[in-house]
């Protein structure tokens, strides 16, 4: 007997990390919604036959949705709104929180629930989502609409992603109880990700041959901070930064090596500058290569990415995007779920 393949949309789909974990589960990702064009470009190669909107999800209406959908019913609506207002880095570890417009695309995310009602949904975003009233607010007209849901805070690196961050996820369902996938005791490190790959001057693969270029001052820095694990701690005396004198200096990671047996830090969208992050090889006297952060993120080691656009964007792409396997967790949770209430894949719209 065939398994049934249920019909899911990615909101600000970005590069596709939450499609190819939806995929990877069982769904068919039909429709994907991503206003950044270079973004949109890279989810295209990956997925050619889904129906990219390249636009402002603002600009989305649920007939338009709808007129792709056809008669197809809609098992499960996920996506990860911008949430750099919201993060605890925005907010420099104050109470209030960033002023951000994007802030309210969490919104136009609820707009959309209520315009479609899909059996199923799911969100994910920082933490510190949870404390803001426009959350709060959401949640309870999800529950007058007749969606049980389910919010945890968790960290992708239990989900075997080899990476250390943590992630609040929302599930909702009209069908029944549901909850946030367990964790799946797949463990996994910087070296069962990294460490097999060639060295980048050796490398067909042209996602890996891309390694940024410093000048000679910083490379002499590099050089200088301890293998598997170092950071600019290290450094002797004539080597650190003016900035990075005093004792409040910021970021202790700056500069710093990953360490080959454990996980990752945060693979944020500034993951191959040394000086924004433990981005380090941690071997190599180099910043990470776009492939190694792509793995770090738990995408497939054939993901395309285009390469004929800046490091910084390209970084921006792997960073900003939800870790896929991360998603395959809970996406086969919500389809274990529409599985255990009978649902099949060529339901109709009643």
């Amino acid at each position: 007997m065939n398994s049934p393949c249920f019909i899911s949309i990615d909101l600000f789909a970005g590069c596709g990390g939450l499609t190819c974990g939806m995929n990877s589960a069982g769904f068919k990702t039909l429709i994907a919604i991503e206003l950044e064009t270079i973004a949109a470009r890279a989810y295209r190669l990956n997925y050619p036959d889904a129906i990219i909107l390249n636009k402002d999800i603002r600009h989305v209406s649920g007939a338009e949705v709808k007129s792709i959908l056809g008669s197809r019913r809609l098992h499960l609506l996920a996506g990860c709104p911008p949430c750099q207002g919201f993060s605890t880095i925005r907010r420099l570890n104050k109470s209030h929180y960033a002023v951000d417009r994007r802030n309210n695309l969490v919104s136009e995310y609820f707009r959309l629930i209520y315009e479609l009602r899909p059996l199923a949904i799911m969100m994910e975003n920082v933490p510190g989502l949870l404390h803001y009233e426009l959350f709060k607010n959401i949640v309870k007209k999800l529950d007058e609409l007749g969606y049980n849901t389910n919010i945890e805070i968790v960290n992708v690196k239990d989900y075997g992603v080899p990476q250390n961050r943590k992630r609040l996820v929302l599930v909702g369902s009209i069908l029944g109880p549901i909850h946030v996938a367990k964790s799946a005791d797949a463990n996994v490190t910087v070296r069962d990700a990294i460490f097999n790959l060639p060295l980048p001057s050796d490398s067909l693969d042209p996602v890996h041959r891309i390694v940024s270029q410093h000048s000679q001052r910083v490379m002499e820095r590099i050089k200088l901070i301890p293998k598997d694990g170092g950071s600019r701690k290290d450094l002797p005396e004539e080597f650190v930064l003016p900035c990075h004198k005093n004792k409040n200096s910021g970021f202790n990671d700056i500069y710093g090596r990953l360490r080959w047996d454990t996980y990752s830090g945060t693979i944020t969208g500034g993951c191959l500058n040394p000086s924004k992050g433990r981005f380090l090889h941690p071997e190599q006297d180099r910043a990470l290569t776009p492939r190694e952060a792509a793995l770090l993120q738990s995408f497939p080691e054939d993901y395309k990415f285009p390469i004929d656009i800046s490091k910084d964007s390209l970084a921006l792409l792997i960073g900003n995007a939800l870790p896929p396997r991360f998603s395959y967790y809970q996406s086969k949770n919500i389809y274990n779920h529409l599985v255990e209430y009978g649902m099949n894949s060529c339901e109709a719209i009643v």
